[in-house]
């Protein structure tokens, strides 16, 4: 939810100076003509799209790196996993009573498995990420070079 109001405050906020910097840059350059600004405002454009997106993906992917090095601990404590099952709030027939050695054993298992879903996650999250960087590098780059060609014109 926090994020959502950064970003609804931050959008606004880029907009702006999107529209400063284009109204700036038709005013530096009136003697280029209407069509070569455009033309110029819209690889601006390309180039600083495609490098958030660069720059969101290698954040994503180091974010996804340090949960596959180090994931989160297992929040729930023995003693609280314990209390499940002397409660009776998972159902086990009564000739299944479990000792604490058997609920420890469960409560290991339910911390690996833990352990084993992020790292999952982790690995899906940075293949994921990769597209935001792979997929909008080359766009950026041809941009780049269409603005060099342009600014030797």
């Amino acid at each position: 939810m926090v994020g959502f109001s950064l970003l609804l405050t931050f959008i606004p906020i880029v907009m702006i100076i999107l529209v400063i910097f284009a109204i700036v840059y038709g005013k530096k350059n009136k003697e280029m003509g209407d069509e070569a600004v455009i033309r110029h405002l819209y690889t601006y454009l390309v180039l600083f799209a495609t490098l958030m997106m660069v720059i969101g993906g290698g954040i994503s992917i180091f974010m996804a790196a340090a949960d596959l090095v180090s994931p989160p601990s297992y929040y729930q404590s023995f003693e609280d996993y314990k209390q499940i099952y002397h409660d009776g709030k998972v159902p086990v027939e009564d000739s299944q009573k479990l000792t604490d050695v058997e609920v420890r054993a469960k409560y290991e298992q339910a911390v690996a498995d833990e352990k084993s879903r992020t790292r999952e996650r982790a690995q899906n999250q940075i293949i994921k990420s990769l597209g935001f960087i792979v997929i909008p590098l080359p766009v950026f780059y041809y941009f780049n070079n269409m603005r060099k060609r342009q600014s030797d014109i």
